[in-house]
């Protein structure tokens, strides 16, 4: 999971060629180059990196079962030493499952897509779900006799985050588009402690909207169910994002850093950005995500003031 601002820089394509690609023949098609066409049973590798998801893994592994049943795929799963149900769950849907000591989001993600034997590799985290839109999309990609996808090496999805329960569709929480579909070999993780999203050379595609299907395409996205789960993870991104910072040589304490900016953080995905029309839930996560941005800057100043002592 990124950080709370959640912002995407997800290539865009033109508007014919995302036509073309989904189904749109109102549009002259796009003639990608010429690439070998790959073998019509494509093979699906689902991959996740788990810790104590026993409350979200079955819903995960449900939304994507229709895509792997009958030896249409397989699913990988490097867990990190779960005290819960959560391996249990994953050899229930006939996961495979490898327990690995916690390496880093990035490498740890990495780890589970050099397992994968698919053609193709949908990365997923513990507590996403497909919804049957973006499940048709994967569908409509590897349907049999499908060649207008051969030279595509990665898809971007959107991102549903929920809150309390509400999807938080303002204040730069949506779109949040994520590479998580894309050919195995042509996509990993870059080495980052935060923000760590899959990266290709390759084409890529975005998803927003299949208008022949006529269905809502994201990825859902059940991320901070009580303000209790917030506020854990807010603690624990606010020192990776202090860590990275430190890294890369920017300073923390200061009144700009520790006041300042949370605030004006705050008046400009609250409402510069619509933030306000995600309802109370809106106000409670914006509001929060200032303080974190205060916290990481606090944490900044703590780790540069103890390597000076």
């Amino acid at each position: 999971m990124s950080s709370p601002a959640l912002r995407s820089n997800a290539p865009r394509i033109p508007t014919d060629v995302q036509a073309w690609a989904f189904g749109d023949e109102s549009r002259p098609p796009f003639r990608l180059p010429h690439l070998p066409v790959y073998s019509l049973g494509v093979n699906l590798s689902v991959v996740l990196i788990t810790r104590n998801e026993e409350s979200n893994l079955a819903r995960t592994l449900e939304s994507v079962r229709p895509l792997v049943r009958e030896g249409q795929g397989e699913i990988i799963v490097v867990d990190s030493g779960s005290t819960d149900r959560t391996v249990e769950i994953a050899k229930s849907f006939g996961a495979q499952v490898f327990v690995e000591e916690w390496k880093g989001f990035a490498a740890q993600k990495n780890s589970a897509i050099e397992k994968a034997t698919g053609d193709w590799i949908l990365s997923l985290d513990g507590d996403e779900e497909l919804s049957q839109g973006a499940r048709q999309i994967i569908e409509k990609i590897f349907e049999a006799g499908s060649q207008k996808y051969a030279a595509v090496a990665g898809v971007w999805f959107p991102r549903k985050n929920h809150f309390l329960g509400r999807w938080i569709q303002h204040g730069g929480f949506y779109p949040d588009r994520k590479l998580r579909l894309f050919r195995r070999g042509q996509a990993q993780f870059p080495a980052r402690a935060v923000r760590e999203t899959a990266s290709t050379t390759g084409r890529t595609l975005v998803a927003d909207h299949d208008f022949a299907l006529g269905k809502d395409i994201a990825l859902i996205h059940h991320s901070y169910p009580t303000i209790s789960d917030y506020i854990e993870h807010m603690n624990r991104y606010s020192s990776l994002g202090a860590d990275l910072a430190v890294t890369e040589g920017r300073t923390g304490f200061g009144v700009i850093n520790i006041t300042l900016r949370p605030l004006l953080t705050f008046v400009y995905n609250y409402f510069f950005r619509l933030g306000f029309l995600d309802g109370r839930e809106g106000l409670l996560l914006h509001l929060y995500h200032a303080v974190y941005v205060s916290w990481k800057y606090v944490k900044v100043w703590e780790r540069q003031h103890a390597r000076k002592s």
